[in-house]
């Protein structure tokens, strides 16, 4: 093959020129450049074409000079009164070429009589019309007020689209008692921006600074953005909670009823969040009488009766209260609270917990003790009968024994439906009025391996490209536990073999997220489904586990090249195929056969005469059948030896490719023809019988497949419903080839090429061009699958190759029925 010569570039609105004729036009090829503002108005002229491509004024009317490409049309046009190139719509070169330094637009010129195609090159020109803007206009940051001083806190960089000295070139920051700003610039030329602390902070001060950062591009005139800057000063514990006042006096009457609010302290905190929550307790100094008395709510600071008062044994309590933030390190207060009991008569029933058991398993049986609780009351009688009774609604029971009670499960507990109860235990004297004391109960329940992993998917499918590295993340399997801990802690692995060999040399999944990577790279001609057995099991003492079948498909790429089967290469030197110079037009040469490993599009091959050929105008190649044929009448002065070179392509994307040389001798002596030119009518007499069995043969085939077709899409899209809201193939979850693939063993899923290279090159051949022409992805046989069918078989019939029509209706077949059942 003769690889072409590329021009050599130029400076701006230089031209060089190369011109290659092919059938009666000319395709003109240099590097001409213009340069032109953005943002022009319309009409702007950016060059004069005609004058630098050597073409005269008054000639671009007669040879319709015009601008080739839709593109260029949609951005310029030319002037065919004075041949300029004009701007034909509003350029905004950060639209046409994003961030890029350079914004270069191609624009194709093309002149008939004759027919020309000039290429030209329009520079476009930044124009300072963006603003810098920041990602984030608000912006909040939240500093500790013990920051250090020259503290840095990097700020979010401002974006501008234009390029150049119309970028961003400085920022600034608005005055302040606090911060100052540096501009640190990167490697590529980028600035960052940082503010730095000059002076401590001080939240009880001042807890919000307000920002305003700037900035500027270095246009003319220049543009700025602005970014408010929100700094929110974060508080540490430096002050201590504080009492209204050291001593607290109260007074309150005998056998006040539990629960009667005595006072509510208040110890005031300036500082902010933990450091300014309080909680209150009793002081070290408060005795164990007073605790069993009074209670203290940490959160509010209400002090409340707890117990029973009793004039007789005291007539006098002092509390020491603490009140204590939530900092680190905590600080506290201190009060005295001195309670003057007055005297009354009257005692509540008291209950106390002996025993509780917290958290509750959730297998425990019904029946179970968990907690023991004793009552009393000091009164005598019926006064002195306590009765303790549970709220409702709870799995819980109370058992009394005299004065002793057992809080009992009454039925069985499941922490995934309620984890966690609340249970008032109400204790009530039998006087008149009848007095009662409550207790609150929050019994938890703990968490037992009673739930084994589910996955998220019935099944999963992974695609991926052949060839590709290992390593590559194929899909993400997931799984869920109800339980709790350890007991939903997950483990993914995988299980089983593929071909005598375990899974996990063909794929591995991360333990963890169960991300499932390929171990090797695959082959598509060897290997298009893959499934793989996954497990997942919890971390329980016994551990529960669950499985889920990957089905890995391969996808085919194209990396292989069409393989010449004929003509064979003899050496270095090609066997010449010899023609009679008295051979008419259609006569057939020989024929190239070519097959490709790939499959699907990446093995439809095409045929092409390469220009570089000894004359390329007295053969013809067919695209599609690789038949040479002579395109004239062979003349006396042709060369006598004729060297044929053809292009075998497929059609991937890239496509790749194979060239084979022909070498052709042209003689005096006649042959005996081994084939004859094209004659349709009477090629089509000289076996009717066969011919038509064939056809016969064709039309059966084909109205099977197309009503098997039908019965498959009218079941799939019975078996969908209503649920389907747009159309989808058959190959779904509940498709019959899913199903097919559920119930079958792991070695059936093992597809190899139904040829080989072993096989004829006929068939191979034949396959081939069946399986590209009927390939679709979710259709079967379309109808341009099936008339290019049709079109093949009428191209063997009309030539009377019946030799090569066997094996084509043969993989006609084969193919055929395999995307039936697939």
């Amino acid at each position: 093959m003769v690889a072409p010569v590329a021009a050599p570039r130029g400076r701006s609105r230089g031209v060089v020129l190369s011109l290659f004729s092919l059938c009666g036009w000319g395709w003109v090829s240099g590097q001409i450049r213009y340069s032109v503002l953005e943002e022009s108005e319309v009409g702007t002229a950016v060059g004069n074409v005609a004058q630098d491509l050597g073409l005269k004024v008054e000639q671009l009317a007669g040879r319709r000079l015009r601008l080739g490409s839709e593109e260029s049309r949609q951005h310029f046009a030319v002037r065919l009164d004075s041949g300029v190139l004009v701007v034909s719509e509003r350029l905004d070169r950060e639209r046409l070429c994003g961030a890029a330094s350079s914004c270069v637009l191609s624009v194709q010129v093309v002149a008939e009589n004759p027919l020309q195609l000039f290429r030209l090159e329009v520079e476009i020109l930044d124009l300072n019309d963006n603003s810098p803007s920041f990602p984030t206009a608000r912006r909040s940051l939240r500093i500790a007020e013990s920051a250090a001083v020259a503290t840095r806190f990097p700020l979010e960089s401002a974006q501008d689209p234009d390029v150049g000295t119309n970028a961003v070139g400085s920022y600034r920051l608005n005055p302040n008692s606090h911060f100052s700003l540096d501009v640190k610039q990167l490697q590529d030329g980028k600035l960052f921006p940082e503010l730095v602390l000059e002076r401590a902070l001080d939240r009880e001060e001042r807890p919000e600074l307000q920002l305003v950062l700037t900035a500027v591009d270095g246009g003319s005139p220049a543009r700025s953005g602005t970014a408010q800057i929100t700094v929110q000063v974060l508080d540490i514990n430096d002050n201590a909670p504080a009492f209204d006042r050291a001593t607290y006096k109260v007074q309150i009457p005998e056998n006040t009823p539990v629960g009667a609010l005595l006072l509510q302290l208040n110890a005031s905190d300036p500082d902010e969040g933990p450091n300014g929550e309080t909680q209150y307790s009793f002081g070290v100094h408060t005795s164990e009488a007073v605790r069993r008395l009074f209670a203290l709510d940490p959160h509010s600071g209400e002090v409340r009766v707890s117990g029973e008062l009793d004039f007789e044994e005291s007539p006098f309590y002092e509390i020491h209260v603490r009140a204590r933030d939530r900092g680190v390190p905590e600080m506290e207060g201190h009060c005295v609270l001195q309670v003057e009991v007055e005297d009354a008569n009257d005692n509540p029933p008291e209950v106390l917990l002996t025993s509780l058991l917290n958290p509750v398993p959730e297998d425990t049986p019904p029946e179970t003790v968990v907690g023991l609780f004793n009552v009393r009351d000091r009164d005598s009688g019926a006064n002195g009968d306590v009765s303790l009774e549970i709220s409702p609604s709870v799995p819980f029971a109370v058992r009394s024994l005299q004065n002793h009670f057992s809080l009992v499960t009454r039925q069985s507990l499941d922490r995934e439906t309620t984890s966690q109860y609340v249970v008032q235990l109400i204790a009530q004297d039998g006087g008149s009025p009848a007095l009662t004391t409550s207790l609150t109960l929050l019994l938890n329940v703990s968490d037992v391996n009673d739930n084994p992993p589910r996955f998220l998917q019935p099944s999963y499918d992974a695609f991926v490209p052949e060839n590709s590295p290992p390593g590559s993340l194929l899909c993400t399997v997931s799984a869920s536990d109800p339980d709790d801990g350890d007991n939903s802690l997950l483990v993914y692995s995988i299980e089983g073999h593929v071909q005598g060999a375990p899974a996990s040399s063909y794929v591995h999944i991360n333990p963890n997220d169960g991300n499932l990577y390929a171990q090797r790279t695959f082959d598509f001609e060897l290997l298009q489904v893959l499934p793989i057995s996954v497990a997942v099991r919890d971390s329980g003492s016994l551990p529960l586990h669950a499985n889920v079948t990957v089905y890995i498909f391969v996808l085919d790429q194209n990396d292989h090249s069409p393989t010449i089967l004929h003509p064979a290469g003899n050496g270095d030197v090609p066997t010449p195929e010899r023609v009679p110079l008295s051979a008419p037009p259609g006569y057939l040469v020989t024929k190239v056969t070519a097959v490709d490993a790939d499959a699907g599009y990446n093995a439809w091959l095409s045929y092409r005469l390469l220009p570089e050929s000894t004359e390329p105008s007295l053969f013809h190649v067919s695209q599609y059948t690789g038949e040479v044929r002579t395109a004239r009448v062979l003349r006396d002065t042709d060369v006598a030896v004729q060297q044929l070179l053809i292009l075998v392509a497929d059609n991937g994307d890239p496509p790749l490719s194979t060239t084979v040389t022909i070498s052709v001798a042209l003689e005096e002596e006649a042959l005996e023809e081994s084939y004859k030119p094209r004659d349709f009518l009477a090629g089509a007499k000289e076996k009717p019988d066969l011919t038509l069995y064939l056809i016969i043969a064709l039309a059966a085939v084909s109205t099977v497949a197309l009503a098997t077709v039908t019965l498959l899409a009218a079941w799939c899209l019975r078996r969908r419903g209503r649920a389907a809201a747009s159309p989808r193939c058959c190959w779904a979850a509940e498709s019959p080839s899913r199903d097919f693939f559920n119930h079958s063993s792991p070695n059936d899923f093992l597809f190899v090429k139904p040829f080989s290279h072993s096989s004829t090159a006929e068939t191979v051949a034949a396959y081939e061009q069946v399986t590209s022409t009927l390939a679709s992805p979710c259709d079967g046989v379309r109808d341009g699958g099936s008339r290019s069918v049709a079109k093949l078989v009428k191209s063997h019939l009309q030539n009377k190759n019946l030799g090569q029509l066997y094996p084509f209706l043969f993989a006609l077949v084969i193919a055929s029925t395999s995307r039936i059942i697939l």
